[in-house]
């Protein structure tokens, strides 16, 4: 077999290892996430994703698709058994605007703006939401149950009051960060006061 074709055979088989590794602890985070966040039927996920990060270069610099592809698919599926919302979360670029579908902006009377993502402007992971929903479209703020901010991409701006860290098993996708979060309602009154279920 000539040297090249080779050299080509095994990169594209380190390739295939790390896409099915990057499958793997996105779908594991979401799992861990979902159970431990308490979410429910109709809730609204954040996902912030750098594609660049899970690839080992600086956010917004190496945008791939092809990662961006490999997350979605992971959590989609997940996401959708549940009956939980997604909004995926714009790069700078656009403001980090939020990218899901129609119903759920009507549904949570979200005013819609005009804007399609793409890679260089909104990001990869976006870009390929955008693609895989049915009626897609932005705003520019939402305020989500619980969020994966995959590479540092600061989803904190659309999370409910008030968020709560939550730590997982798996700590990185790929080379970039994994902080994820989940929200409780707020803790109102005094020392008189008695509060419903957590007490944290």
């Amino acid at each position: 077999m000539d040297y090249w074709v080779i050299i080509i055979k095994n990169n594209v088989e380190r390739w295939i290892l790390v896409i099915e590794e990057i499958k793997k602890n996105a779908e594991q985070a979401m799992i861990e996430l979902i159970e431990i966040a308490g979410l429910k039927e109709k809730d609204l996920l954040v996902v912030g994703c750098s594609s660049s990060e899970i690839v080992g270069k600086k956010i917004g610099t190496s945008g791939a698709m092809a990662t961006a592809e490999a997350v979605y698919s992971a959590i989609a599926p997940i996401l959708s058994k549940h009956g939980i919302y997604l909004a995926a979360q714009c790069c700078e670029h656009l403001n980090r605007a939020l990218i899901l579908e129609e119903e759920v902006a009507t549904y949570y009377g979200y005013e819609v703006v005009s804007v399609v993502p793409q890679p260089h402007a909104g990001g990869s992971f976006a870009t390929t939401v955008y693609e895989h929903m049915n009626s897609p479209v932005a705003v520019e703020e939402i305020k989500a149950n619980a969020g994966l901010d995959i590479g540092d991409t600061l989803i904190g701006m659309h999370l409910k009051r008030v968020a709560v860290p939550v730590r997982l098993s798996v700590t990185k996708i790929g080379e970039a960060n994994l902080v994820c979060a989940r929200t409780r309602p707020k803790f109102i009154g005094g020392e008189r006061a008695i509060y419903r279920g957590e007490q944290r």
